[in-house]
């Protein structure tokens, strides 16, 4: 399929609208090709009309990856991420209205810096995002295209098998690969340098099978590697450091000032940024995380009670993995399954202190 990239023809009148260009994201073009998986997807009316709503414009000012963007290049934002969600989604499932809907909206409820903030003030994202699709301006739009917010929401939240939430494994993170881990996997992999297979390529070596992703061994070997690169990232100084400062801003922004979890929960990065810069308790930490972030020493291991700094424990470590062939990984390729049993080993207690 043609794209249209040129924005300039001698012959054009002069008076002529202006074209978006392929990737834009309020829904101007009507077609939309994701830049990772470079899948054209045809936006719908609903789709069209939810990206151009507060909780979908939202997401394009929420990095991805949290607090880890201070010190990485993992920059893009949640809805590059929902919006590659949905490509996948509709590659395997074109026709299917209530799943793509789900994948557009999957993160709506995430906190600025996406899951850096989870917990505090009892904020989780999962039950923000199903009180957003069950109230103004998601359900009514839903509605007015014959959609029944319920049935979204039961996709989302797994009382529906769905290739987005896939099956629950024996610990948090775990279980059968599925749609949207994979786009994460891949997008960070890409903003990381360290993606050995061409994306582009991928979605017709995969397979859906009792809501998981399946695929060729080759492929399976390049998707494992990504999963172990990730889970390497998370127990890293790059996001463990800048994770942990920003959780000690958060907790003081909130026991400090009038700011509410609620209203946290809906600020975008640069609104977060900015509650910080002009609370006293938070200003000069924000800063030095922001520029002087050499100076943050992480150490493995509890913090020591009588020492100085402070300690962070990691929530989970994801090492989801795709079926091999229809199999699970552990029967179809155990030296597969081994790699990833070695992520169990990984730290996630640590001591943190400015040098």
């Amino acid at each position: 399929m043609a794209l249209h990239t040129d924005q300039t023809s001698p012959h054009d009148p002069v008076d002529r609208p202006a074209r978006p260009v392929p990737t834009d994201v309020v829904g101007l073009a009507r077609e939309f090709t994701d830049p990772l998986w470079r899948i054209p997807v045809r936006l719908t009316p609903v789709e069209v009309e939810l990206l151009r709503t507060e909780p979908l414009r939202r997401l394009h000012f929420v990095a991805h990856a949290g607090a880890s963007t201070l010190t990485t290049l993992q920059s893009y934002s949640r809805l590059e991420h929902s919006l590659g969600v949905l490509a996948l989604v509709a590659h395997f499932h074109p026709e299917d209205e209530l799943l793509r809907v789900a994948a557009l909206l999957h993160d709506i409820g995430h906190l600025p810096l996406s899951h850096t903030a989870e917990g505090i003030g009892g904020l989780d994202h999962h039950a923000i995002g199903a009180r957003l699709l069950r109230a103004e301006p998601v359900r009514p739009v839903l509605a007015g295209h014959g959609i029944d917010a319920e049935a979204v929401a039961a996709v989302l939240d797994g009382r529906a098998p769905s290739p987005l939430t896939g099956r629950p494994g024996p610990g948090p993170g775990s279980g059968p690969l599925n749609l949207d881990h994979l786009d994460s996997y891949v997008r960070s992999g890409r903003a990381a340098g360290r993606l050995d297979l061409d994306p582009a390529l991928v979605p017709a070596r995969l397979d859906l099978r009792d809501s998981a992703v399946s695929t060729d061994r080759e492929t399976a070997a390049a998707l494992v590697a990504l999963v172990r690169a990730e889970a390497l990232l998370h127990t890293s100084w790059d996001n463990v450091g800048p994770v942990s400062v920003v959780r000690r801003l958060t907790g003081r922004l909130l026991d400090t000032t009038a700011l509410t979890p609620a209203r946290l929960a809906r600020m975008t990065d640069p609104e977060l940024w900015s509650a910080f810069d002009s609370c006293a308790a938070t200003r000069a930490e924000s800063r030095r995380i922001r520029y002087e972030p050499h100076r943050l020493a992480v150490t493995v291991g509890p913090a020591p009670a009588d020492g100085p700094g402070w300690g962070f424990s990691l929530r989970k470590v994801y090492n989801s993995a795709p079926l091999v062939d229809g199999e699970r990984i552990e029967d179809s390729a155990p030296e597969l399954a081994a790699e990833l049993h070695t992520l169990r080993s990984l730290p996630t207690d640590f001591h943190l202190r400015w040098t």
